[in-house]
């Protein structure tokens, strides 16, 4: 740029601009979204519009960004982690992945306390490659389509979703499931266990423990589970057994803490 400006320049005005430029329109009307469906200030719509328009699903490894969101779940970034989990499940073509997916959002928002979240999570994972829950209220299932292979997890954590909920009833008709798609699911029949007990039903209870504890689920939290379970029955001699071992292992986890 000089110093001299010349005054006597005539610019030209040109031909000027339809109302609006349609060209440099700021929402295409592919973007455009219904705002009776969409929060307009949700910030991630415009993101999962640009992707489905531009990522194409073939070039998007699931599997790696699974791994992705169980990363985050190591470092407690359940947030970041949930909304990982999701997008696994947008673009998973495979329904094993896709059901994992989904069980490890509903975990993700368990670690959150997002209790509705979470039994929303599990509901989707097992609606993928079973039944729907209006199948199962009419009786129309079946075991080979029932037992996907997260569907057990997926069982057993809606389960303990739905007791945090204040749904106990619901919450021993999962954990029941839960066994009944994998009778070696050791999880799960401590979790049946718990709700059994929960519902004063002790001695059913003792024998979901002793089914968990056989298949190598022996902690500190069952066995005292168990004796508490004993002593409802009356049988104080094992309980007191139980709570002492329970005792020796809590303090062992404190010196290895220590260490």
């Amino acid at each position: 740029m000089t110093d001299r400006e010349r005054d006597d320049h005539q610019f030209s005005e040109g031909q000027g601009f339809d109302d609006p430029y349609e060209a440099f329109d700021l929402e295409p009307p592919e973007f455009e979204v219904d705002p009776d469906k969409v929060d307009p200030v949700d910030s991630r719509v415009v993101t999962d519009l640009l992707d489905r328009r531009n990522i194409p699903a073939d070039q998007i490894d699931t599997e790696q960004l699974l791994d992705v969101g169980l990363e985050y779940m190591q470092i407690n970034r359940h947030e970041q982690a949930a909304d990982t989990f999701e997008r696994v499940a947008q673009y998973a073509d495979d329904d094993r992945i896709e059901q994992e997916a989904w069980t490890n959002k509903g975990a993700a928002h368990a670690e959150l306390e997002e209790w509705d979240a979470a039994i929303g999570a599990y509901k989707e994972a097992l609606n993928i490659g079973g039944e729907s829950e209006a199948q199962r209220a009419s009786g129309d299932s079946s075991d080979e389509t029932a037992r996907s292979d997260h569907a057990a997890t997926a069982e057993t954590n809606l389960a303990y979703a739905l007791w945090e909920s204040g749904r106990s009833e619901q919450a021993l008709e999962h954990a029941e499931r839960a066994v009944e798609i994998d009778t070696r699911f050791a999880e799960g029949w401590y979790n049946r266990g718990f709700f059994l007990l929960e519902r004063g039903l002790a001695e059913d209870a003792v024998e979901a423990f002793d089914n968990a504890i056989r298949l190598g689920f022996r902690n500190a939290d069952i066995l005292e589970e168990k004796a508490r379970a004993l002593e409802e029955l009356g049988k104080y001699e094992e309980a007191e057994e139980l709570a002492d071992e329970v005792k020796e292992m809590r303090e062992e986890a404190e010196e290895q803490l220590l260490e």
